[in-house]
């Protein structure tokens, strides 16, 4: 189903600030491209916009987070002003330049997202000490702990703080090591030592903090955010304050509706992500808006949590990832008061992560021109750890599944064809310098003129006019050749497989390396047990995907591929659905729910070779007579 063109129908009102580009031709087919409007002025630290709202606004609600109760359910919101933020930051900074903390000896967070984490990241920018928000799932999920030691030893932490020892206790004995000073919101940790959170926020601040926050600049390094580690180690991205501010300002200026009134959000993202913890947090505080965390999360289990908060709390603009946006769309379509309040007053849909299939936009479209007789703007664009995050932005409302935009004001993106594909490069302030402690990995990632190589691949969104901006075309590193030589570009396959299986396919994973014929592997949702209503409700995975009605549902959905399908590359020829989640001890699924190919593929090669060999069982092929 097509998206239907602005004259057919009617969007909530929302400027869009960069709407021309500028293309230059290089040598070799290369081309650059930039916005054709500058880089605004903008702040110099993030602190002074933190400092500017604890004096413009200081009674304005900053963060809020509901109240856990003993039972371990959400109750009221508590929340933190931006004076008290301010406050705060400057007590917690005089206790971390107290202990001797700087570069070498950064904060690292071991926790979720939280109003203690806030404030402790706060802290560690007001006094110029960088911090690391790690991801809770090596603490929470992962079961050898190996991912959160190698962070640790990258950064060689001088304090660690956590929220909850009864959560983090077990991971901060296995992989803390005994002479790092352990910070603590709630409880005790057997056997070691901890301060409690209370001692930082009693500290009376000094003229020295004060000092040292004057001290920062630009070029001061306010983080360090680690990739995902889906294939290699996690490597830890340099942010600093030149790059979390330009990116902010960047951000204004391609979204306009960011400045003009203070952006309420409801938030789950985890903080360790750019996403999250550099784009939302960072929006929030550079325009002055409130935020307030969801402990939900697109899942079975939590987003009830979600949908309550949203019942309860109008957003002016909505971030999720495919996963989220689905799961809400489809509850607005039966809750009148979720339907009601959440599109009372929001300007902008966000999504990023993965691609949004077409069914549940459609869906979202469809309820809101139910409820208010028009549609939201749904954002998107591209962006990465490295680039703050946010890069490329749409460019108007009609927008498909796949439309990227143009970049940001101030980064010009480089053009690179390589086999077939166009590798996207970025270069602006908004970009990292590199890579702490790997320097190997910070030469290798930049080209000869200093362009970062994001791997990502895209296309025009229309060859006769670039003004329409790009489209994504995949991630270089997961396409593949098949053994007659034919180019398999996984991202639009796997996107096509995503909306021809919705909504039981949560990701699919793409086959085929040196094979004659394309595969799938199939990651499904939890509604695919809808698909086998005889069984019990609490019947093993595997029973309910090898039912008749399971397999005769997508058998369907292979011969429908096979039907569509132009040549070998883009037919699905044998289809497998997989019992076994994928693990982020492995590498194969980010805690923000991002599914690795090559991680996959790698761990799962037996079972890889198996499918292409004929020797797996449940391995659904199109009919020939139907395909």
């Amino acid at each position: 189903m097509s998206t239907p063109t602005s004259a057919d129908v009617r969007y909530r009102p929302m400027r869009f600030g960069v709407t021309r580009g500028v293309l230059r031709e290089g040598e070799a087919g290369v081309r650059y491209l930039r916005a054709e409007q500058p880089l605004e002025v903008h702040a110099e630290r993030m602190t002074d916009r933190l400092l500017h709202w604890a004096r413009t606004a200081p009674d304005r609600v900053f963060m809020a987070r509901r109240v856990r109760n003993a039972d371990g359910s959400r109750g009221d919101w508590q929340a933190i002003t931006y004076g008290q933020a301010l406050q705060s930051a400057r007590s917690i900074g005089q206790a971390l330049l107290d202990r001797g903390l700087g570069v070498d000896r950064p904060v690292a967070i071991l926790c979720e997202n939280s109003l203690e984490h806030a404030l402790m990241a706060l802290g560690c920018l007001y006094a110029g000490i960088p911090y690391s928000p790690v991801s809770s799932a090596y603490s929470t999920v992962s079961q050898d702990y190996d991912k959160l030691r190698h962070v640790l030893q990258t950064l060689t932490p001088g304090l660690v703080f956590t929220t909850d020892a009864r959560t983090y206790g077990r991971a901060i004995r296995a992989a803390v090591p005994p002479d790092v000073e352990v910070v603590l919101a709630e409880g005790e940790i057997e056997g070691r030592a901890t301060t409690p959170w209370q001692a930082l926020l009693d500290t009376e601040p000094t003229p020295a903090v004060d000092d040292a926050m004057a001290a920062t600049h630009p070029g001061t390094i306010t983080k360090f955010l680690f990739t995902s580690g889906s294939t290699k180690l996690p490597k830890a991205v340099i942010n600093t304050h030149r790059m979390w501010c330009a990116n902010q300002q960047q951000m204004r200026q391609s979204m306009p509706v960011l400045a003009e009134e203070p952006p309420v959000l409801v938030d789950w993202l985890p903080w360790n992500h750019t996403f999250g913890g550099n784009h939302n947090v960072g929006l929030t505080l550079y325009n002055g808006g409130t935020y307030y965390i969801d402990d939900g999360k697109p899942t079975p289990a939590l987003i009830g949590e979600t949908l309550r908060n949203l019942r309860e709390i109008a957003p002016t603009v909505y971030f999720n990832v495919p996963t989220g946006f689905e799961m809400v769309a489809h509850a607005m379509k039966a809750d009148t008061q979720l339907r009601r309040n959440l599109l009372s007053r929001v300007r902008m849909f966000f999504y990023a992560g993965a691609a949004l299939a077409q069914p549940v936009w459609d869906l979202l479209h469809e309820v809101q021109e139910q409820e208010i007789g028009e549609r939201i703007v749904m954002g998107t664009g591209l962006g990465m750890t490295e680039s703050s995050p946010f890069a490329v932005f749409i460019t108007s409302p009609e927008v498909k599944s796949g439309y990227l935009g143009l970049p940001t004001p101030g980064m010009e993106l480089k053009l690179v064809p390589i086999e077939g594909k166009t590798e996207i490069r970025y270069k602006g302030p908004n970009v990292t310098p590199g890579y702490w402690r790997n320097p190997e990995a910070s030469q290798d990632a930049f080209d000869e003129e200093g362009y970062f190589c994001t791997g990502d691949a895209v296309l025009w969104i229309d060859e006769q006019d670039f003004h329409k901006g790009l489209k994504f075309d995949g991630r270089i590193a997961e396409d593949f050749k098949l053994a007659t030589g034919t180019f398999v570009s996984v991202g639009p396959l796997r996107a096509k497989i995503i909306a021809a299986g919705a909504p039981y396919v949560w990701d699919a994973v793409i086959t085929g390396l040196n094979r004659n014929e394309v595969g799938a592997l199939i990651f499904p949702t939890p509604k695919i047990r809808q698909l086998a209503p005889g069984l019990p409700a609490d019947a093993p995975l595997k029973e309910v995907l090898e039912s008749p009605a399971v397999q005769a549902h997508f058998q369907d959905v292979v011969d429908r591929l096979a039907r569509e399908a132009t040549g070998s590359a883009n037919r699905v020829a044998r289809l497998h659905l997989l019992e076994v989640p994928p693990s982020i001890d492995k590498g194969e699924v980010t805690d923000k729910g991002s599914i690795n190919q090559r991680a996959v593929l790698k761990h799962r090669d037996d079972l890889v070779q198996a499918f292409h060999e004929d020797r797996q069982p449940f391995t659904l092929k199109p009919h020939k007579d139907k395909a």
